[in-house]
């Protein structure tokens, strides 16, 4: 078996999943970490790209939906509700409950999903414990806070286990 802290896929962004990719993938649901995958740390609104992304994935069958270990009691609420789309908050990655309650709530089978998000040790373990494929990115902004720092440099030897696994 793989090592569960190493990403099926890595991409620089979200946006290189275009519905064409995922439909060759067989992907009919998206499974998103909210902040710094499909948006900075506090920002309390979806940017015009992301608005265009989840329309192009909805107009090709594509079902994109949050799930979020996000504690703040109404930031992934409000974003999602903006951006029109479900969410599970208090996700409790790397755990599989959240992901399996977003499986159930869409009734998309695992096989047909994909996980993207920017933490190896939350988003990355947890869907791959959950049999969901994974795509790692980039952060979109390392942000001031020295524990997010730290995390992201205890995960540098994982991420360069997943560029040389993808570079063969």
């Amino acid at each position: 078996m793989p090592c569960p802290l190493i990403p099926c896929h890595l991409m620089e962004s979200i946006y290189w999943l275009t519905p064409a990719v995922l439909k060759e993938l067989g992907v009919r649901l998206v499974l998103a970490d909210l902040d710094n995958t499909l948006t900075p740390y506090e920002e309390p609104l979806p940017s015009p790209a992301l608005r265009q992304w989840k329309e192009e994935l909805e107009g090709s069958g594509i079902t994109l939906f949050v799930v979020s270990n996000s504690r703040k009691s109404r930031r992934c609420p409000d974003f999602c509700e903006v951006l029109g789309i479900p969410y599970v908050r208090h996700a409790g990655k790397p755990g599989t409950k959240g992901f399996q309650q977003a499986l159930r709530q869409t009734g998309i089978p695992a096989s047909e999903a994909l996980m993207v998000g920017d933490q190896i040790f939350t988003d990355i373990l947890g869907a791959n414990r959950a049999g969901i494929r994974t795509v790692l990115v980039r952060p979109m902004a390392w942000g001031k806070n020295p524990g997010r720092r730290l995390r992201y440099a205890i995960e540098t030897p994982f991420r360069m286990a997943a560029m040389a696994r993808h570079d063969r």
